[in-house]
């Protein structure tokens, strides 16, 4: 009987909930399709069965694994999928997963499609962006098996009452592994899988202003943090916060973007954000084309009172 495989991403032991979306998509493709979704965790993590069977997994595995090896991960992958007949194979568009995903079709002997948008469950036909988000691309895979990866905040768990039936597997041996992550400190969550994104640009003048950005994020529970590339090159955030072509593509339910103008490279980042709040004293800042809502003003005295009106 074939499976569709779905591969969990974890970090210091715990579950990335943007996985919990992938399993979502591959409960709909095994329901199209009458088969069962196996969920697969490639290195040792605290994971609650219940929580990824509610998701759409039937079943559990975990791997021996103490670290994360991009190698050793691809190679357990190959082999796990083999061994449980799964002829889907999905993984969520983090960066880690990018990295992942070519590794384990060429493994497979496959084609991949990456950081798709939408599958169709009865054609497995992918959509995905491109030009930045100005068009769509539809792809199929050719081979005896699909692999995709899926981008964050575009699907969702199948909310089901469910358990999943976990066990162990064995890891394959790592060539190199990762030994430490040195992750931005303050709890806030990767601006790629937040829900929120409150982000900033140069219409901030000075680092020393982003706390008035901050106090935004602080009163939306759940709000991640982004800036423009100018704002990263000035050296204000860190890479990690970019937003745009040459950061991170975001797809949040809600992005504020504050003080930035709104310059294509930016919109390739942000542009199939939900709803879209612009906040710029520049009435002709291109942002304003693309925004749900906009408001016209100066973002040092319109922050502190949406702040105030926030944390009431």
């Amino acid at each position: 009987m074939s499976s569709v495989l779905v591969i969990l991403e974890t970090r210091s032991g715990e579950l990335r909930s943007a996985c919990l979306e992938t399993v979502g998509a591959a409960r709909t493709i095994a329901d199209a399709k009458g088969c069962n979704v196996v969920a697969l965790a490639t290195e040792t993590a605290n994971i609650d069965a219940a929580v990824v069977g509610g998701a759409g997994a039937d079943q559990l595995m975990i791997a021996t694994a103490d670290a994360h090896s991009a190698d050793a991960a691809a190679t357990t992958i190959a082999r796990v999928a083999k061994e449980v007949g799964a002829d889907v194979v999905l993984l969520s568009a983090t960066v880690r997963g990018r990295d992942i995903t070519p590794r384990v079709a060429a493994l497979l002997d496959t084609g991949f499609a990456a950081d798709c948008t939408a599958v169709d469950s009865n054609t497995m036909l992918f959509t995905r962006p491109i030009c930045g988000g100005k068009a769509f691309n539809n792809v199929t895979v050719n081979g005896d098996v699909v692999v995709a990866s899926l981008r964050p905040n575009f699907f969702a768990s199948a909310g089901r009452d469910h358990t999943a039936e976990i066990s162990e597997v064995a890891s394959e041996t790592a060539l190199a592994q990762v030994v430490e992550v040195a992750a931005q400190s303050g709890g806030r969550p990767d601006v790629a899988e937040s829900t929120i994104v409150v982000s900033g640009g140069r219409g901030m003048a000075s680092p020393d202003n982003w706390n008035l950005i901050e106090a935004i994020a602080d009163a939306i529970p759940g709000a991640g943090l982004g800036a423009s590339r100018a704002v990263v090159d000035a050296g204000w955030r860190p890479h990690s916060e970019q937003v745009g072509q040459t950061g991170k593509t975001v797809s949040p339910e809600l992005y504020i973007a504050i003080g930035i103008s709104g310059a294509i490279q930016h919109l390739a980042g942000m542009r199939s954000s939900k709803v879209i709040v612009a906040i710029n004293k520049d009435a002709d800042a291109p942002i304003f084309k693309h925004a749900t809502y906009g408001i016209v003003g100066d973002v040092f005295e319109v922050l502190p009172e949406l702040a105030a009106e926030l944390a009431k």
